[in-house]
This record gives C-alpha cells, sequence and structure tokens, in this order.
C-alpha cells in the first residue's frame, strides 16, 4: 500500500478547545448558573480554565481511562470541565440528574467514576446516593463557595482548581482513545453506556458544523436548549468550540419566559432543544405578543416535531425548523437542510418533507429491515426497522456482554436502533413508532406519532400522547391523552374531527381523556411506558 504523505495528527477534542482559545478571544460565551448569575466569558478564558481544572484532575490522580462524572447544568463551569476531563485522557461521563436516584447510583457504580462534578442545586441527589456510590473520591461543587452539606468528601469548584497549576498542554492521545461516556435513558431495563472515541467526537463535531449538519459557524449566537447531560449537548459545546460561534448556556430556568429574554438580550441565532421546549416558547410569543426577530433557526430532534409547530414558527416568527434524528448511540443521524430539489418545490411539499425526520447523512449509513431481517425497499412507504451504522455510531455497549441490539451482517454489524420507519429514495426519514410503541390493530400497524402530530392541530390541544391499549375486537385500538390549554375543556368529537383529514379513518383513537400532564421520560420524551399502565384498567366508551 502507498500511504499519503499526510502529517501525522490526532483527532482530540482538546485540538477544538486550542482552536479556539487561539482564535477566538474576542467570541462570548455567556452562562447562567444555579444562582442566577450571568458570567460573560470568552473561548480563550475557558481554554485556559479548562487547563486548570486538567491540573487539577491530575493532582488529584486522575489518569487516562479514568471516568469522572458531571451532574450539572448548562453553563461556563460544565463547559470548562467538559475540556478538562477529555483533554488528559480521562471520560467525561455526563449524567442525568433527571434520572430516578436509583437509576443515578446505577450509572455511577456501573462507570466507576472517581470524581463528579455537581452542581449546588444537585446535591440533595449526591447526598441521598453517597454511600452507594463508592467509587467516587470526592465531589466537586460547581460553586465559588462550598455549601452546607452532608458530603464529607467535598469541595468547592473555584477553590479546588485554585489549589493546582494548570497543565503546560494537552498530551498527545491516540484519538481511538475514549473521551466521553453517556448512559441511555433505561426505559426497557438498566441503561446502556455509550462511549465515544476522541475520534468519532471530532467527525461527528464536523458534521455539526456542516450546513446539511447544523451548520455552526463562526457566525452564528447559539443558545444550548438541549442539556449538556444528552448526549454530550447534541455535539454542540464541541461544534461552538470548532467554529468559534458563540455561546449562551441558559443554566437551570428553561421558561419559556428566560429563554426569549436571552435570544433576545444575546441576539440568538440558532438553537436546539426537544420539541415540548419550543411548543411552549410559542405560547408565551403568542401570549405576551413579543417576537424573536434575531432567531432564524431551530433544530429540533428527540421526539417528533408537530407540523402545526414548524408552520407557527416559521409562518409567524421566521424561523426554519430543521427536523433531526438521532439517539445516544450516535447523536446525530439526519440532515434536516433541503436538497437542491426540494428547494424548487413549492411549500407544500417542502413542508411534507420537513415534517419528516430529516434525511440520511453523510457519515451514518441506514437501512431497514423487515421482521424477517430482510432488507426494506426504499419507496417512502413501506416500514421496517431502521439500522445504522458509522464512525461515530456505536458499535458495542461499555461493560455489555449480552447485546441484542447489534447485529451482524455480511457487510459488518448494525445498531438496531428500536425506530420503526420508512425511507424514500432521497434518503428522507420519516419515523413511524418506536417498534415498543407502535400500535397494532387488526394486525395493521399504526403510527403513534402521526396521530400525536395531528392531535396537537386540535383545537386548545397543548401536548398528545397516543397509546394502544388491549380490546376485544381489533387486539389493540389507540387511545388519545391530551392536555389542553388553561381554562379548556375536552370536546372529544372536536379533536377527533380535527385529527380525520391528516390520518385515515380506521386509525382514529376510539377514545379521547383529557390530563394535567403527561409523563416524560429523563430525557424528555413522552413515557409510553407509564402511560399504559396509568391506563391498563381503561374501559373503551360503547
Amino acid at each position: 500500500m502507498l500511504r499519503g504523505l499526510n502529517m501525522d495528527r490526532q483527532l482530540l477534542v482538546s485540538s477544538l478547545i486550542d482552536y479556539a482559545g487561539r482564535n477566538h478571544s474576542a467570541t462570548e460565551v455567556v452562562a447562567t448558573d444555579s444562582t442566577g448569575r450571568v458570567h460573560r466569558t470568552n473561548w480563550t478564558q475557558v481554554h485556559s480554565r479548562a487547563r486548570q481544572v486538567a491540573g487539577a484532575l491530575k493532582a488529584e490522580g486522575i489518569e487516562q481511562g479514568d471516568r469522572v462524572g458531571t451532574i450539572a447544568w448548562n453553563d461556563h463551569r460544565h463547559l470548562e470541565v467538559y475540556y478538562g476531563i477529555t483533554g488528559i485522557g480521562s471520560i467525561l461521563h455526563t449524567v442525568n440528574p433527571r434520572l430516578r436516584e436509583q437509576q443515578i447510583a446505577w450509572i455511577v457504580n456501573h462507570a466507576e467514576d472517581q470524581i463528579v462534578f455537581v452542581d449546588p442545586d444537585f446535591l440533595p441527589i449526591a447526598e441521598k446516593i453517597a454511600s452507594e456510590t463508592t467509587s467516587v473520591r470526592s465531589w466537586v461543587v460547581l460553586g465559588e463557595e462550598l455549601p452546607t452539606t452532608s458530603l464529607r468528601n467535598a469541595v468547592a469548584y473555584e477553590e479546588w482548581i485554585e489549589e493546582s497549576s494548570p497543565i503546560d498542554e494537552w498530551p498527545i492521545l491516540d484519538e481511538w482513545s475514549a473521551a466521553t461516556l453517556c448512559y441511555t435513558s433505561g426505559t426497557t431495563g438498566n441503561p446502556k453506556g455509550v462511549i465515544q472515541s476522541h475520534r468519532s467526537i471530532v467527525l461527528q463535531t464536523w458534521a455539526t458544523c456542516t450546513g446539511d449538519g447544523h451548520d455552526v459557524n463562526s457566525s452564528q449566537s447559539i443558545l444550548l436548549a438541549v442539556p449538556m447531560f444528552h448526549v454530550n449537548g447534541w455535539a454542540i459545546p464541541f461544534a461552538a468550540a470548532m467554529s468559534g460561534a458563540k455561546l449562551v448556556l441558559p443554566g437551570p430556568d428553561m421558561s419559556a419566559e428566560a429563554l426569549v429574554r436571552q435570544i433576545q438580550d444575546e441576539r440568538v441565532t440558532f438553537s436546539a432543544g426537544v420539541p415540548t421546549i419550543w411548543l411552549s416558547v410559542v405560547q408565551y410569543l403568542q401570549e405576551s405578543g413579543t417576537d424573536v426577530p434575531s432567531l432564524n433557526r431551530l433544530a429540533v430532534g428527540g421526539a417528533a416535531a408537530p407540523r402545526s409547530l414548524m408552520d407557527t414558527l416559521e409562518d409567524d416568527y421566521g424561523v426554519f425548523v430543521s427536523h433531526v434524528w438521532g439517539m445516544t448511540e450516535m447523536t446525530q443521524g439526519s440532515a434536516g437542510r433541503f436538497t437542491h430539489r426540494v428547494e424548487g418545490l413549492d411549500r407544500e411539499e417542502q413542508r411534507s418533507r420537513q415534517a419528516m425526520a430529516g434525511r440520511e447523512i453523510y457519515g451514518v449509513e441506514l437501512r431497514l429491515i423487515d421482521e424477517n431481517g430482510d432488507e426494506v425497499q426504499r419507496d417512502g412507504t413501506t416500514p421496517g426497522e431502521l439500522l445504522a451504522r458509522g464512525p461515530w455510531v456505536a458499535g458495542s455497549y461499555f461493560g455489555l456482554d449480552d447485546d441484542s441490539t447489534h447485529i451482524p451482517a455480511l457487510d459488518g454489524v448494525w445498531l438496531r436502533t428500536g425506530d420503526v420507519a420508512t425511507m424514500d429514495r432521497e434518503g428522507y426519514i420519516s419515523i413511524v413508532d418506536r417498534a415498543k410503541d407502535v400500535i397494532k390493530s387488526g394486525g395493521e400497524w399504526i403510527s403513534s406519532i402521526e396521530l400525536e402530530n395531528a392531535a396537537v392541530g386540535a383545537p386548545g390541544v397543548v401536548e398528545a400522547a397516543a397509546v394502544g391499549l388491549p380490546h376485544d375486537r381489533w387486539g389493540e385500538r389507540p387511545l388519545l391523552i391530551v392536555v389542553l390549554e388553561p381554562g379548556k375543556e375536552l370536546d372529544a368529537d372536536e379533536v377527533l374531527e380535527s385529527i380525520k383529514p391528516h390520518v385515515a379513518s380506521w386509525w382514529l383513537p376510539n377514545g379521547v381523556v383529557a390530563v394535567e400532564e403527561i409523563p416524560h421520560t429523563g430525557t424528555g420524551k413522552i413515557d409510553k411506558k407509564a402511560l399504559r399502565e396509568q391506563f391498563k384498567d381503561f374501559e373503551w366508551p360503547e
């Protein structure tokens, strides 16, 4: 083999913060911490402070491959820790504080975290699990001073980093070495650990910065509304450094009013988050009569975005919604930008594609298979289970021997995503449902996602969930559960009439109920398992 004569430079996370530190001292990083204080810094200062974190970790005896946990909001200290941990070759383990305490303890123990950085807001969690998490040598509380706590081995972050000298330079690591560890939400068993290498982080970060990714670039001001503990903040903390974009970290206050204020104050041009956030933002904008003139694009993922939400954002506020699909095992797996051909279609045709889950992006190969494992045609109508592979797709799980999620094939290993989807010849993906949530009625499939999206367009419906419940004749029939606007009373016939034009007639739910709140998982998705349990004794109307 004749090798190329390129320089041998490793793809490392530390190269991202080095670049930002060298070139973007004038680019702001604006963060709100748990006290509500707004902290203004820049990429050069983040770079300097990350090296201080690295020095303190080294002084604590943290070595390459050691896991270091974080239970924290989106703020400047969490960002510094992101780079300080990965820069020395230890593994950044972001813990989702929305999980149950038992799950958090299990995750910390399974990862064998040596140090855990914890936001003051989450001290009660740390205090409750401390006796069970014996691998944790110290808890570093992300603040200036140490609050009153029962933790014996706790220290204040600012005091902790001041006691050590910053490292002079980042070590040169193997790009295949582990960089980050995220656990799935564990809705069907114990959470599973996904370890990403430095190479995979840099590659998916590049994809995020492309026009077909999230188009993260140096001209943008980005509000990171997706939590940094959720799939590494969809790689945006890394992409902002790679591109030198302004980064706005909102801290704990994720209310619609606070987000709108930050969008306005920081002239935010782009943001990313799950649909529930933007549903509340739209509601606040409508009720308050305010606007977000700087904002021109949103990336929405984690769950299906209702068509009505996308229409309102674009028609009323000039905000284009880039609907993308991904998961913990791969971060971003699809592109939300239109192709040149689709750009030339009429607006209704464009929006039908915009309501899809994006299209296959370079770096993630997708395939559909049927129940027998045979490949399904990309005809835009035939559903199949969605498989994926690629250089930033997890090939196995951390510390898990029995892995039925990855399946071998003649051309390599594929990841079973758990999604049922259709695909067309241009790679556009329509997620029909989660494999475990699809409603099977009379031997045919009903998409709970399509029912939910149609229902959100009904008068007075703020949020909707559809689940399949046992039915004597059809095996299963859909029950629609809705959250209504304040003061609105349920009119089931009105809701069903609003849904009718958008779905097949036999898909229409056999029952509609209103609740004050729909349960969500730790990652913000509708908890269908909890709903099926809640309504297991539901009796169908005559």
